[in-house]
């Protein structure tokens, strides 16, 4: 990686971070093709269903075995959550087992699309903040909703691209680049990336970080696939920065028009 990639850095909660793709740690066939998986993406952080994934049973399989926590950030969540109720106490049970404090919020509508139920979503932060937890929450790609949960105290903002595992990447690019824009903490899409170009163009948007997993999980080669969200990730960070050309409908011809030999 060269200096200028390596210089920069994204922050949440006072940690600093070089890689911008957080990698989830389920679906995933086997522990083995998880550690593969999350190692070629080039992932310093990962998030950790508290409710689904073992961590405390050394009689079984342990993630800790396969991804240790010395070497990557754990970010515990909530997923399969429904209630602001349910997603306080899983995130408090964390925080006993492992000492994280800094966690993942979602709290999920019914199916088939579970949608963010943000007034629990809502409550559950309030407790959670009021708790001394450092809330990254996903969320609505609504800018209204994202900046209340800002103001509370959130350390991230998680908008989702498209719904969780349904893989169609960033449905409304305009309304995440606003939620980017009016914001002050740092702003991840969350959810609905298929593939590379999806997890691209949020990068393009101006976004700080993007969180998948059905998209490696999922794929038919997770390590290839994981390779490939971790270029697409710096690639589009790198044509944020670069800041590309304007459209248009006009024609713009890259050769001179004038002085052409008759």
């Amino acid at each position: 990686m060269d200096a200028a990639l390596q210089d920069d850095c994204w922050e949440v909660a006072g940690r600093r971070f070089r890689s911008r793709l957080i990698v989830g740690t389920g679906r995933f066939r086997d522990l083995p093709t998880t550690a593969a998986a999350i190692e070629a993406s080039g992932a310093e952080m990962v998030t950790v269903a508290v409710r689904r994934v073992n961590l405390s049973d050394p009689k079984a399989p342990m993630l800790q075995d396969y991804v240790p926590p010395g070497r990557y950030t754990y970010l515990p969540n909530t997923a399969g959550c429904h209630t602001a109720e349910e997603a306080v106490r899983t995130l408090r049970l964390a925080r006993e087992a492992g000492g994280w404090n800094l966690v993942k919020l979602e709290v999920l509508g019914p199916p088939p699309f579970l949608y963010p139920d943000m007034r629990a979503t809502f409550e559950a932060a309030e407790a959670l903040i009021r708790d001394g937890f450092q809330v990254m929450v996903y969320c609505a790609d609504d800018p209204v909703a994202a900046k209340r949960l800002e103001e509370m105290g959130c350390a991230a903002i998680m908008p989702l691209g498209a719904p969780i595992g349904s893989g169609m990447g960033v449905v409304n690019p305009y309304m995440i680049r606003a939620i980017k824009q009016q914001a002050k903490v740092p702003v991840l899409v969350d959810a609905g990336i298929g593939t590379a170009s999806d997890a691209a163009l949020a990068m393009e948007l101006g976004c700080d970080a993007v969180l998948l997993n059905s998209s490696i999980a999922h794929a038919k080669d997770p390590v290839r696939m994981a390779r490939a969200m971790r270029h697409a990730v710096i690639a589009g960070r790198e044509a944020y920065l670069a800041g590309r050309m304007p459209k248009d409908y006009r024609a713009d011809p890259s050769s001179p028009t004038s002085g052409l030999i008759a």
